[in-house]
């Protein structure tokens, strides 16, 4: 059985069709392109369940996902922004805030061992948000996003802006990860590499 079954999907805003019938089976990693407005994010957004479709539906692991408690389905499936989004003062405030959410005790010794696979040291955990360059936070919001490992990993476009060295870093991460990687990109460096690529142009698959 396929992780997603995409059935029919469809997404209307006034007169302007942004999905059109869109039908897809995701079994393995698959990479997404097209042209800006051409609907790809927004269909990782509704495969997030961050976004409703107007008809259609999605299935996962074979059940409707509107039938799946909205809670337990982000715990499996993680959403990464192109821009991150961070809250509180510090780093801490954000890498604490996954334990928080299952009621855990904050695990400092791995949550140090996940900023050093990015090439962040231990007292950055201390560093202000305010203070963090682009690459930074990308990368903190990269660790959050994985310190409870999704078995989905759902990325939209999370490379664009950042420099090289950066860019290198967070494939890595990405790239060692076991989850299902569903991404938006369009970098001609990750759009060679893909395995899997498929091409929405107005709406509609190509």
């Amino acid at each position: 059985m396929e992780t997603y079954s995409i059935k029919n999907l469809s997404l209307v805003d006034g007169d302007k069709e942004i999905l059109k019938n869109i039908d897809l089976e995701i079994g393995e990693n698959l990479t997404l392109t097209g042209s800006s407005g051409s609907g790809k994010s927004t269909l990782l957004k509704i495969i997030g369940s961050m976004q409703s479709a107007t008809s259609g539906d999605i299935f996962y692991q074979g059940e409707n996902l509107s039938e799946i408690d909205p809670v337990s389905y982000r715990r499996e499936v993680s959403y990464c922004f192109q821009q991150p989004v961070l809250f509180g003062q510090t780093v801490r405030d954000n890498l604490s805030f996954p334990f928080d959410l299952r009621k855990l005790d904050f695990d400092e010794e791995k949550t140090i061992s996940m900023l050093s696979a990015v090439n962040l040291s231990a007292d950055f955990l201390n560093q202000e948000v305010a203070k963090l360059s682009g690459g930074e936070k990308q990368r903190v919001a990269l660790v959050r996003n994985l310190l409870f490992a999704p078995k989905v990993l759902l990325l939209d476009e999370v490379t664009t802006g950042l420099d090289a060295e950066n860019k290198a870093i967070v494939r890595q991460i990405i790239n060692a990860q076991e989850a299902l990687i569903i991404e938006v990109t369009h970098d001609a460096e990750e759009i060679a590499a893909a395995k899997n690529l498929i091409t929405i142009d107005e709406g509609r698959l190509q």
